[in-house]
């Protein structure tokens, strides 16, 4: 396997040239393009991916420890076939549609100002984890533990509290709606 320390790969089309499977530590990808490829058993960690295109990507088995995209688009990405015993990610400014989180352990994750449409969060660890002004239209929550998790700022979503743990979770007065939704009770 090959092995990549403190390296900065800047303006890369993947698509065209390949990308080597491989350890990747400490490496940043800036709007970089991996559109459509297959990143199975890779290893990153301790990485960052910026302005990057990861939308489709294959993560079977892949490793993301410790790993931040920033402004990237991650859209229909299976995060769930990544490596489940290693998995620490953080999301700034992603469009994260159709992506799915299901059954992952994501105590204490960061999303600031990601769109997360249709995103499907059934059965996620989501406890301690930080919604910063995200948009989660059509996100799926199914029994979903989002203990201690700040919505504070968040909008868009739809949870129903008898099929998720949401026991001192934050939410925003203006957004309560969306914890109505599965009673079919209207506010006014």
């Amino acid at each position: 396997m090959d092995y990549q320390s403190d390296q900065e790969y800047l303006k890369q089309d993947f698509t065209t040239k390949g990308f080597q499977t491989g350890a990747y530590e400490s490496c940043t990808f800036i709007d970089c393009n991996f559109s459509n490829m297959d990143l199975s058993a890779c290893n990153f960690t301790d990485c960052d991916f910026r302005g990057c295109n990861l939308g489709m990507a294959k993560l079977s088995n892949t490793v993301l420890n410790d790993v931040r995209f920033n402004e990237c688009k991650l859209l229909g990405l299976h995060f769930e076939d990544a490596n489940k015993v290693i998995f620490a990610v953080g999301f700034k400014k992603c469009q994260l549609h159709l992506s799915c989180f299901y059954q992952l352990k994501m105590k204490k994750t960061k999303f600031v100002e990601c769109q997360l449409q249709e995103v499907d969060f059934s059965e996620t660890d989501l406890t301690e984890s930080i919604f910063e002004q995200c948009d989660f239209h059509a996100a799926v929550f199914d029994h979903t533990i989002l203990e201690k998790v700040d919505f504070s700022s968040s909008y868009n979503f739809s949870i129903n509290p008898n099929q998720n743990s949401i026991k001192q979770a934050k939410f925003s007065r203006t957004e309560l709606a969306g914890l109505l939704d599965s009673f079919q009770i209207k506010t006014v």
